[in-house]
């Protein structure tokens, strides 16, 4: 597992955008850390109805300290793989809240 840190965003349109990697029917939920060039998010909700997309936006705005309305899913809603945009935050500092993740 890579760091955070270093994970490619992509700054534009009022926001952040990166891979995020799902796992959804997870006995436990929290941003896992880094799979390939994406983060790993662990959800417990099933991937069924949108519900575990519904809630792996709400992970990771608590994760990032920021309102849930601010997060949006860009692609993937029905895979693993998605792309999510953070708005209101600029790159360095999404990725700057990531890497603190993983000193918790």
């Amino acid at each position: 597992m890579g760091d955070l840190a270093s994970l490619p965003v992509v700054e534009g349109a009022g926001g952040v955008a990166f891979a995020v990697r799902a796992v959804p029917g997870a006995s436990r939920e929290r941003v896992v850390g880094r799979h390939g060039d994406a983060v790993k998010v662990a959800v417990q909700a099933p991937p069924e109805d949108g519900r575990a997309n519904q809630r792996l936006l709400e992970v990771l705005a608590a994760a990032l300290g920021v309102p849930a309305r601010c997060l949006m899913l860009v692609s993937g809603a029905r895979g693993r793989d998605k792309r999510v945009r953070v708005l209101g935050l600029a790159a360095d500092e999404v990725l700057r809240r990531l890497a603190a993740l993983q000193d918790t």
